[in-house]
């Protein structure tokens, strides 16, 4: 199976990653000299997402680059659940990194710290400009893809744009009123948490569900049956499921034909029906087609009655 003309899927989505794992970075580091210097958890907390982020680019990455590797023996139809596996495992290590980040916010919550200063809200309100910024690049990309991996890191990028503004509140409220309201640093670092395990239960579904051979969605599967009606000589498509794998999609397609078409013809209308979906389809790695008798019924054989049974090899023996 070529996957040649689905390459610029994944130049695109690779880009996007590449582009998302430089930003998280800058982001998280400053985060975390700022949480560190200016004593705030929330804003240590979010350095965490934002490195986790990070971390989270680097594994799509390489799996985008392992999921082009050509299909062999042992893999037959490729490598590209390579993405969904690495989305399912990323997705248990956000949970767990925002669950361990809760309980020590939930440690702290009572205890007296320094108030954090003013420059530490800058960078909270500058984090959640640019995180909006990826969600809306991140999305359009994974759409345009079909992405799994790049659309649930879009959507990491706006849970982390409100992670930043709970933050960029929780601050202000500390600053504004003063050192009896220090808990609402981590009531912030808190509001993280929730986010932050939100979006990994959500991340894990999602690939979950493609591991899973999960059908297509309904507008993709309806443009390959009316694609593949206008071939010459199919009937009808009699059934058509469409499971996504990686970046591309693999299609199982029952093609009507005329019941008294040669095997030649129907071999060829097969053909021109598969050469017609991958070439007007970029992200269709491959098309299996079977063919059906026109018209096609479902059901049980037909029953002939006694009379209509053919004869068995004694009765032809003695005729």
């Amino acid at each position: 199976m070529d996957t040649g003309s689905s390459k610029p899927l994944y130049r695109q989505a690779s880009r996007a990653a590449l582009i998302g794992l430089m930003i998280n970075l800058m982001l998280g580091i400053a985060k975390l000299i700022g949480g560190i210097w200016g004593n705030s958890f929330a804003l240590l907390s979010d350095a965490v997402n934002s490195l986790g982020d990070a971390l989270t680019s680097v594994v799509v990455l390489f799996a985008l680059r392992f999921a082009q590797r050509p299909a062999d023996q042992e893999h037959p139809y490729g490598h590209t659940r390579a993405e969904a596996i690495a989305a399912s495992n990323l997705a248990m290590l956000i949970v767990l990194s925002a669950l361990w980040i809760g309980w020590e916010a939930i440690q702290r919550i009572g205890s007296l710290h320094e108030v954090p200063p003013v420059w530490t809200l800058w960078i909270a309100g500058i984090n959640v400009v640019i995180k909006e910024g990826l969600y809306r690049y991140n999305v359009r990309v994974g759409r345009r893809t079909k992405s799994s991996a790049i659309i649930a890191n879009a959507w990491d990028h706006r849970s982390d744009a409100f992670c930043s503004l709970a933050v960029l509140v929780g601050l202000a409220v500390v600053r504004g009123a003063g050192p009896s309201w220090i808990w609402a640093d981590e009531a912030a670092a808190l509001i993280v948490v929730v986010a932050i395990v939100y979006s990994g239960v959500q991340l894990f579904r999602s690939s979950a569900s493609e591991l899973m051979d999960l059908q297509a969605d309904d507008e993709f599967v309806r443009r390959l049956r009316e694609t593949a009606q206008q071939v010459p000589g199919v009937r009808a498509v009699e059934k058509l499921r469409v499971r996504k794998t990686g970046l591309e999609f693999l299609a199982d397609m029952h093609l009507e034909v005329d019941a008294h078409t040669t095997v030649a013809e129907g071999h060829r209308i097969g053909h021109a029906v598969k050469d017609l979906l991958v070439q007007q389809f970029q992200a269709l790695r491959d098309v299996l087609i079977h063919l059906e008798p026109h018209p096609h019924r479902d059901g049980p054989p037909e029953v002939l009655p006694p009379d209509r049974h053919p004869p068995t090899t004694h009765e032809t023996a003695h005729q």
